[in-house]
């Protein structure tokens, strides 16, 4: 459905990435509000909630219920404060999330038209590998992966070697 749409390469890779570890028909809590790849996730069978937009900094309610079997963060961590706060909270058994790696060629990304859509982190493996550690999570497997745009010049070059997303499945630890 969603074919030349969005960033197909980047859904692609991360739809086969949870499949590997989610089965079909699990109750899974997205965090962010309703958007394309939750749709997707429907579409192969996942039983998908939203977050409501409620500022994950603030407020971690959500993500307190045990009625989830997993949670999703695809591209929000980067976007908190403090996301420690959050990934401690999280009562489900299984975390599968996605973050941009930082690039030692371009600078950590900022909106200039609207403020909720900054990154105050761009992680680099190890240090997203902690937060979790620290936070109560067991990393049982990762990814990095490219993202290359079509356009022309350095950055996008480096942008076809460079990995750019760090994608990981980790449980709960007891």
């Amino acid at each position: 459905m969603y074919e030349g749409k969005f960033p197909k390469k980047r859904y692609k890779h991360t739809l086969q990435f949870l499949k590997k570890h989610i089965a079909p028909g699990a109750r899974i809590l997205d965090l962010g509000v309703t958007n394309p790849f939750s749709e997707i996730m429907k579409e192969h069978g996942f039983q998908v909630t939203n977050t409501g937009g409620e500022d994950l900094d603030l407020d971690t309610t959500v993500v307190k219920s045990e009625k989830y079997d997993v949670v999703t963060a695809f591209e929000i961590f980067e976007h908190l404060v403090s996301p420690f706060n959050v990934i401690q909270d999280i009562k489900a058994d299984k975390l599968v999330a996605s973050v941009p790696l930082k690039l030692w060629f371009a600078s950590a990304y900022r909106s200039k038209t609207d403020e909720r859509d900054r990154h105050y982190h761009e992680f680099e493996d190890w240090q997203f590998d902690w937060l979790l550690e620290k936070a109560g999570w067991h990393i049982k497997k990762r990814e990095k992966f490219t993202n290359p745009v079509k356009k022309i010049g350095i950055r996008p070059i480096l942008r076809r070697f460079t990995p750019r997303y760090y994608l990981v499945y980790a449980e709960r630890l007891s």
